[in-house]
């Protein structure tokens, strides 16, 4: 069975492809890996456009593994394979909420999380903050649960693990009462948005920006939470400065958090993200554009996205350690995107970005380890989890270790 990624830029035939039920399952494939000398890699849905999944042995998706197994007032255990689409209903359907949600939600949440997809709001981490705890087979064949209660000096390590670590079998969330939003869309120039990036991020619960070089005009978008008690139109006023350029709202809605933050995406494209300093991002940004628009504005098909991320203390996330704005490279798959994407990724680097570990980029481990302080820690942990290989690639070779 041939394997192709959501954007068609991967493609591989595993020599085997597994869909466990349930997690014995799981375990007596990983364990028969084992006892032969063999490799497995997990997948979820597919919607990575990064070599993370790609194996000349066996692929093991969690497709079959899905449902809602658990949930209270403020946790909610689901099976990994569930789409993040089929969780925001099913949580709604229990009257609950995740805190954040990124961009699409065509993901499974054990692929989102462990590949760091992240949404936007200065007050919110990436998908993986919101983890309370994993359950995972190891290489060895054992099924831990980690958590703040049990082996809790792994989650670091295995909120964000890129499939290095084990196969995830549940994953288990933070969550919250369930809520709205209401979502603002507009369009203003270029330069208009970056005079007011600063106070539109401080001011709204949720922001971004589509940049379109061909127009040099963007596409914004705002959110607040709704309050139902309020006297007023049903939800929080959105903060946007009195010098907002465009009188009329290009789009008004609210609704449900699962329905309201992720949105359709009926164009398929190839992409490279990186993640800021903060405080380098004007700079960088700066030069994104003057690079776009001088070498690439016939050649960038689509748009450049910019968002922000809080920071955290999860390993191998690429917002460790300090508040990120991240910078995004959109190009369709029927254009073509290596030098557009390369050269754009010797600017991030110049300011410290860290990419993102799902979509393309060429940093190999003797890149990434200067980047990430917890670096050494991880790779601790996947020896004594995986002590054999079992997870090993190629390409997680060629990003994890070394030479």
């Amino acid at each position: 069975m041939r394997f192709v990624n959501w954007s068609g830029s991967l493609s591989f035939t595993p020599r085997e492809h597994a869909e466990p039920t349930d997690e014995d399952a799981v375990r007596d494939l990983v364990v028969r890996a084992r006892q032969a000398g063999r490799t497995v890699r997990p997948v979820g849905s597919g919607h990575s456009s990064s070599p993370l999944v790609r194996t000349d042995d066996i692929l093991l998706s969690v497709d079959r593994l899905t449902g809602v197994v658990a949930e209270d007032a403020g946790r909610a255990r689901v099976w990994a394979g569930t789409k993040l689409k089929a969780l925001g209903e099913g949580l709604y359907d229990a009257g609950l909420a995740m805190d954040n949600l990124g961009d699409v939600d065509y993901q499974s949440i054990a692929g989102a999380t462990a590949t760091g997809t992240h949404g936007t709001g200065i007050g919110f981490g990436n998908l993986c903050t919101q983890v309370a705890g994993v359950r995972l087979v190891t290489g060895t064949g054992d099924v831990l649960d980690i958590s703040a209660d049990h082996n809790a000096d792994l989650l670091p390590a295995a909120r964000l693990s890129l499939g290095a670590l084990g196969v995830i079998t549940q994953v288990t969330l933070d969550v919250q009462p369930q809520y709205e939003l209401h979502r603002r869309r507009w369009c203003a120039h270029i330069d208009w948005t970056l005079d007011h990036f600063a106070e539109l991020q401080h001011t709204n619960r949720n922001m971004d920006f589509y940049w379109y070089p061909r127009s040099d005009l963007t596409q914004i978008r705002i959110l607040n939470r709704v309050d139902r008690g309020s006297d007023g139109p049903g939800w929080d006023t959105p903060r946007v400065p009195e010098s907002d350029p465009f009188g009329a709202p290009r789009e008004v809605r609210s609704g449900p958090v699962h329905r309201t933050i992720p949105q359709e995406r009926e164009l398929r494209f190839d992409e490279i993200e990186y993640m800021l300093p903060s405080e380098a991002f004007p700079a960088c940004f700066a030069e994104v554009r003057r690079r776009i628009l001088r070498h690439y504005r016939r050649v960038a098909g689509w748009r450049v996205l910019v968002r922000t991320i809080a920071a955290d203390d999860i390993w191998l996330s690429n917002a460790y350690g300090r508040p990120t704005t991240t910078v995004a490279c959109l190009q369709n798959t029927s254009l073509p995107y290596e030098e557009y994407f390369r050269d754009m990724e010797t600017v991030f680097r110049q300011y410290g970005g860290r990419p993102h570990w799902g979509k393309k980029h060429w940093l190999t481990a003797r890149d990434l380890r200067p980047l990430y302080p917890r670096w050494d820690d991880f790779q601790a942990v996947r020896r004594r989890l995986d002590p054999d290989g079992v997870f090993r690639s190629p390409y997680l070779t060629r990003l994890l270790e070394e030479t």
